[in-house]
């Protein structure tokens, strides 16, 4: 909703825990179903996550550390 109403260019998330992992699966799908995921760039990142993860799940990114990640996030708004 927040990313429909703020029309968000770039959603960033991140988990300390695996088990909370798959959340951010469910975040890309519902980004299909509202039609938005084609209007978002999607970075995730945390400390149980790898790029692995982040391919599997159809993110655009992934940010092995708070810093790679606001440098994806430059690169993608230059």
């Amino acid at each position: 909703d927040a990313v429909k109403k703020e029309q968000a260019p770039i959603l960033a998330m991140s988990t300390l825990l695996t088990t909370t992992m798959p959340e951010m699966e469910k975040v890309i799908q519902s980004l299909k179903e509202a039609e938005l995921r084609d209007k978002v760039k999607v970075i995730i990142g945390g400390a149980p996550v790898r790029k692995e993860y982040s391919d599997k799940i159809g993110a655009d990114g992934y940010g092995e550390d708070a810093q790679h990640g606001v440098e994806l996030i430059n690169r993608w708004t230059e």
